[in-house]
């Protein structure tokens, strides 16, 4: 062992989040780096070449792409390491987003005539009870997974196909709760005001200094969002690795055969919806607050098919490919306008008279394009694109 310190030589380090000292530096080290772009500081990638430089436009977007990374977690658990495709994430974003609205947002009244007594009296447009996020994030989750685990008795039953069109019918079903029930929603073309990002008195949505560090509103949401997720991928992983992990892969890879071995399918698909669900009802509260505006008509079957190319294209059944999944589909319209600029791509303009595609056109076409592509050619996706690089480097110069 002491001449081939990586090799594997049980299951304890097979299935170790960090299985040698040289992953945890490289981890450090990417951490560091994520935090010091964070605070604004330009690090160069290629020197000369490329640099990561997070202005306030990008920010944003990098905000976006670590509450999705949340979201892609979720999806991945119940598709991916349960095997049980699922179409209405969307739904339970929905969820998620407006209960932490209706629990941490602000309560709307509006003076109308009485038509009995001819007074005006306060009637309540918009429920909100101006709670604290240590409730209202939570609870997002909580409630998600409630619904969850009122769908999982459906996922008992029914697999592949059939599962996800039974799933699909979740997001029609939420648009039209989310639609009518305007009270709670404040109804298709008008929305409301999200949950209020407040924790024990500091508030996100504001500029102010932490610990004697001056912090942008948006430099805030960074940095709750790379904390949660942190948080939140560790206990996926260890999720993954447990007992319960190991019976979710055995249902995905051979349900039969996991019922012949005493594997409870009930219990597990049960366990894998609820917990799905859960992490994609934190996702909605938090983006969604950080966005600032609720919009019932949001969370449709585009949106549900985003995180199904999270899970696909950042590889499935692994919690980084799930990260990087959720980063490259959050950064994908920039890619496009930042391909736009070059003369090889030419035919691409943002404006429709400028060229062959606009840039949201080939926006689309790219998306379908790159679903396909790591179907057909690279199954595991960037996550498995990664290891391959990571393994030619590491024979090399021996890489045949």
């Amino acid at each position: 062992m002491r001449r081939r310190p990586g090799l594997i030589a049980d299951y304890r380090a097979d299935t170790a989040i960090f299985r040698n000292n040289v992953q945890r530096f490289w981890m450090v080290v990417l951490l560091v780096g994520v935090v010091v772009a964070g605070l604004g500081v330009r690090l160069p990638i290629i020197p000369g070449v490329a640099s990561l430089d997070l202005s306030s436009d990008l920010m944003l977007v990098a905000i976006t792409a670590l509450f999705a990374s949340i979201g892609a977690i979720g999806l991945n658990i119940v598709t991916g390491f349960a095997g049980q495709v699922s179409l209405g994430h969307a739904f339970f974003l929905g969820l998620g987003a407006f209960t932490a609205a209706v629990l941490g947002g602000t309560e709307v009244t509006r003076q109308v005539v009485d038509l009995s007594t001819g007074q005006f009296v306060e009637k309540t447009i918009l429920i909100g009870h101006n709670l604290d996020m240590i409730i209202w994030l939570p609870a997002a989750g909580l409630v998600a997974a409630f619904a969850g685990l009122v769908v999982a008795p459906v996922a008992f039953r029914l697999r592949g196909l059939y599962l996800a069109f039974v799933t699909l019918g979740l997001v029609f079903l939420g648009e039209h709760l989310f639609r009518e029930a305007d009270v709670l929603t404040g109804g298709v073309g008008v929305g409301r005001e999200t949950a209020v990002p407040s924790l024990f008195g500091f508030r996100f949505d504001q500029d102010g200094s932490v610990f004697g560090v001056f912090l942008s509103k948006e430099q805030k949401f960074f940095f709750l969002g790379l904390g949660l997720l942190i948080v939140m991928a560790l206990a996926a992983k260890n999720f993954v690795r447990s007992r319960v992990g190991r019976a979710l892969a055995a249902v995905r890879d051979r349900d039969i055969a996991a019922e012949m071995m005493g594997i409870s399918l009930t219990r597990y698909k049960m366990i894998a919806f609820v917990v799905s669900s859960f992490y994609a009802g934190v996702a909605g509260a938090l983006l969604y607050s950080a966005i600032g505006r609720l919009e019932p008509g949001s969370f449709n079957l585009l949106l549900s098919i985003k995180y199904i190319a999270m899970v696909l294209i950042g590889g499935v059944a692994t919690v980084s490919g799930s990260i990087m999944g959720a980063v490259f589909i959050t950064f994908l319209p920039k890619i496009v306008k930042w391909m736009a600029t070059l003369w090889i791509f030419g035919f691409i303009s943002e404006s429709p008279s400028g060229g062959f595609v606009t840039t949201a056109q080939f926006e689309q076409i790219l998306f379908g394009m790159l679903i396909v592509g790591f179907l057909i050619v690279e199954p595991l996706g960037l996550y498995g694109i990664w290891i391959r690089v990571r393994n030619y480097w590491k024979a090399w110069p021996f890489s045949y």
